[in-house]
């Protein structure tokens, strides 16, 4: 059997947050795009998606957790790539 008193211990709360979330349970393709996703259907699968973080209990932390992680895609807290990356740095995979 493997030694495992060198791994950090249970880490489930730093994701509790996550039990609470609107998005929990719909799947993952409101969320995040399919490969070569352009224009208008984007735009509404995007809309769609931030309907969803607009009346979730737990979108802030969210939000904080796409940043602090640097997620590099999808929808997160009600924002795209592009719109959690500092100001002047462009989304390439929106273009």
């Amino acid at each position: 059997m493997s030694k495992v008193s060198h791994l950090p211990g249970r880490a489930e709360h730093q994701w509790a947050w996550q039990r609470a979330a609107a998005c929990r349970g719909l799947g993952t393709e409101m969320f995040f795009p399919p490969d070569g996703e352009r224009g208008k259907s984007r735009v509404m699968r995007e809309k769609a998606a931030k309907a969803v973080c607009d009346r979730c209990p737990v979108q802030a932390r969210c939000l904080q957790h796409a940043v602090s992680a640097a997620e590099p895609y999808g929808v997160w807290g009600g924002r795209t790539v592009s719109e959690r990356q500092p100001s002047g740095a462009t989304d390439a995979a929106a273009a």
